[in-house]
């Protein structure tokens, strides 16, 4: 059981990292930093909000599935 919850750690971090990366690839360094603040305030549509949306609910999931991991490992 301690072994399935790791490697779904794993393969849960790896499709978050690729769907940060897909959800940031319009943005620059500068936004990222606070410097440009046109971005913040405009609105998600289409594809950019599935996901947003989808970023909160694999994050949510990991933090989860961290938490079993740690309940198994006790």
């Amino acid at each position: 059981m301690q072994q399935a919850a790791e490697v779904g750690q794993i393969i849960l971090s790896v499709i978050l990292i690729a769907v940060i990366l897909l959800q940031t690839k319009g943005s620059s360094f500068s936004g990222a930093m606070g410097g440009d603040t046109g971005s913040i305030y405009r609105r998600r549509r289409g594809l950019e909000k599935t996901l947003f949306q989808l970023t909160i609910a694999l994050a949510a999931f990991f933090v989860a599935v961290a938490v079993f991991s740690a309940a198994v490992t006790r």
